[in-house]
């Protein structure tokens, strides 16, 4: 799976979770301190899920029509650690086949898949 990891997500977990094999990078290495769109910009161009712990991504989508082809999944864990974060980041990322295509909002007790709007893809 490709991920592109947005800024709020820590280097650490973006670390581990390329040890257990995704291709993942981090915003804050390629392109630090990019709006919003512009994550969903580079996240579309280089054909990656967008991680991200930011609610305003589901206001671009949804709400001011902004393209996100290949998915996001917006985590609301409060992990006591980053190893706790990253660990149950991999458990979700894993939990599912494939998120492409949906907006997906992950929390402490479920997983919420709701498909992105056809005119964005």
């Amino acid at each position: 799976m490709r991920l592109l990891a947005d800024e709020n997500i820590p280097r650490f977990v973006v670390e581990f979770i390329c040890s257990r094999g995704y291709d993942a990078i981090w915003v804050g290495n390629v392109a630090p301190g990019i709006k919003d769109r512009e994550v969903i910009s580079l996240a579309t161009t280089q054909k990656r899920t967008l991680i991200t712990f930011d609610t305003d991504f589901g206001e671009l989508v949804f709400r001011l029509g902004v393209g996100a082809p290949f998915g996001i999944i917006l985590f609301r864990l409060s992990p006591d650690s980053p190893l706790g974060m990253a660990q149950s980041i991999i458990r979700v990322l894993e939990s599912q086949k494939d998120w492409r295509n949906h907006f997906s909002v992950v929390d402490e007790n479920r997983i919420r898949m709701r498909p992105l709007p056809t005119s964005n893809r």
